[in-house]
């Protein structure tokens, strides 16, 4: 916005700023860390429009390049972005206090005419600026009060508090920061396979892991004819929403009606449950391994069913051979179901349609097997022949 020619009706220049959080702390290793941010950043919103990203000074500038981008969509896919810890929306001015005050009194003057209260605030990075910070909060603070004269300050507790920061390559001024998705970029953290269900859980241990900076790829089991194609889109619309916040996600389905249908057969009905996830675990991480994943992701919270005993997920973990992350295992039901509800998971999760691990569910499932228990009843299967078929059927779509 040019001050000397300031009019209301003109259109001012407005960007996005982000402040990236823990990024800060991680020294050296900052930078590239920040770059897989930025990458994030333009993957997510690269629909919408050309954009000029660059960081510098702790903030990340993002700059429509077209009239017709769409900022408040922007906002909203920004909002689901690791490693950001808060964003907002800013006018650009020219680093001129009188440019700068009616700036603000335009930019928020919806925002300003809305509150009962208001406190300012300045953050002078470009020390050049002849005025100190005080200095520009007291200016700001009287010509606001000068327009919009039902305002009162309040320092402590304010409705709005408008932010001017006085920047090396510009001025700009915003209302409140908006709270971002925190935690760190998806990528950082190297990859990892989860077994994602139709529940409620595993769409939430998915989510909490790509918030430390994990890439995920999910592995489905289906078993048709006992699981229809209503359940399978209900897998893929869950994770459809988990990657609003991850990114990517290549999906494979497995084929699993033959390796239960023989566990069902061949072995106490009591061990079905545990014995289906060791097949899980095995098959899950030779697509891991494939993928180059490191880890496996699972929804598990101890004792929430009898597959989730101490006794029943040890003798699971003993056919695992890279380490299993379990994020809500000490997490109650209450607990999940407001994170599903937050991510916006939670209506899809409990639409009625069943997965491979509801419809063979035994009657009355053995809570404290023993692993020997476990492998002598294995010894009736042929479990690399089951496994290999499985593995063979597999197909994969890419989740976006």
């Amino acid at each position: 916005i040019r001050c000397k020619n300031f009019k209301k009706e003109e259109i001012m220049k407005e960007i996005i700023l982000i402040k990236n959080g823990e990024l800060a702390l991680k020294g050296q290793n900052r930078r590239g860390f920040e770059e897989i941010l930025i990458k994030n950043i333009r993957r997510r919103i690269k629909p919408l429009g050309t954009v000029n990203i660059r960081a510098a000074q702790s903030t990340i500038y993002i700059e429509p390049a077209d009239e017709g981008f769409d900022m408040d969509e922007a906002q909203n896919r920004i909002g689901k972005v690791f490693g950001i810890a808060a964003f907002t929306r800013a006018a650009v001015t020219e680093k001129n206090m009188e440019c700068i005050k009616k700036t603000a009194a335009e930019y928020l003057a919806d925002s300003l005419s809305a509150a009962k209260t208001f406190k300012v605030e300045a953050k002078r990075a470009d020390k050049t600026f002849p005025f100190k910070s005080p200095e520009i909060a007291r200016e700001l603070g009287g010509y606001i009060l000068s327009k919009f004269h039902h305002l009162k300050v309040d320092v402590h507790n304010p409705d709005i508090t408008v932010t001017v920061e006085i920047r090396e390559n510009g001025a700009y001024v915003h209302g409140d920061q908006i709270k971002g998705a925190g935690g760190m970029p998806v990528g950082t953290g190297g990859r990892a396979v989860i077994l994602i269900s139709g529940g409620i859980d595993s769409p939430v241990a998915a989510y909490t892991m790509a918030k430390r900076g994990i890439e995920l790829v999910g592995v489905h089991f289906a078993s048709p004819p006992y699981t229809g194609p209503r359940a399978e889109q209900k897998v893929r619309d869950l994770l459809t929403i988990v990657s609003q916040y991850s990114g990517r996600i290549p999906f494979f389905i497995v084929p699993f009606t033959e390796i239960q249908l023989e566990i069902d057969e061949k072995c106490p009905e009591e061990l079905f449950t545990v014995i289906m996830r060791r097949f899980m675990m095995k098959i899950a991480q030779i697509i891991a391994k494939k993928e180059d994943c490191k880890a496996l992701i699972t929804g598990e919270s101890v004792g929430q069913v009898a597959s989730q005993t101490m006794d029943a997920i040890c003798c699971t973990d003993k056919v695992c051979e890279m380490p299993v992350f379990r994020p809500l295992i000490g997490n109650d039901k209450d607990e999940i179901i407001t994170v599903s509800r937050k991510i916006g998971a939670f209506e899809t999760s409990i639409l009625p349609f069943e997965d491979c691990c509801t419809v063979f569910t035994p009657k009355h499932p053995r809570t404290k097997p023993r692993l020997d228990m476990i492998e002598k009843a294995e010894q009736a299967l042929d479990i690399d022949g089951l496994i290999k078929r499985a593995v063979d059927g597999v197909r994969l779509e890419i989740i976006r």
